[in-house]
């Protein structure tokens, strides 16, 4: 639903993730440019996360299998997969999905 351009502006945009396990804890750090995103949870206690927009909502955040983190956030369903070297995060709202990988650095 959206045009080619803003399309193409999200696919070029660089990010860094942290991911930081402490047991059941977690805190993820993103980075894109000047933007640093910060969410602290445990999982399958409810928490407060703050969305790509900036909007903060309410969540809890449950672990399948051994590395697979999985949230829904007001109708988004985020899920994260670690696979050796490689991040795989899939978001799906509705009938919209946005997919991106990432490589360990």
């Amino acid at each position: 639903g959206l045009p080619d351009d803003q399309i193409q502006k999200g696919k070029d945009i660089k990010s860094i993730s942290e991911i930081v396990q402490d047991g059941k804890k977690f805190k993820i750090t993103v980075t894109t440019g000047s933007k640093v995103l910060t969410n602290e949870f445990t999982i399958g206690e409810e928490c407060e996360m703050e969305m790509l927009t900036g909007e903060k909502v309410k969540a809890v955040v449950q672990m399948e299998g051994n590395n697979k983190l999985v949230a829904n956030l007001k109708g988004l369903k985020s899920v994260t997969e670690l696979n050796g070297d490689t991040i795989t995060n899939t978001m799906t709202m509705g009938d919209l999905t946005y997919k991106r990988i990432s490589k360990r650095i």
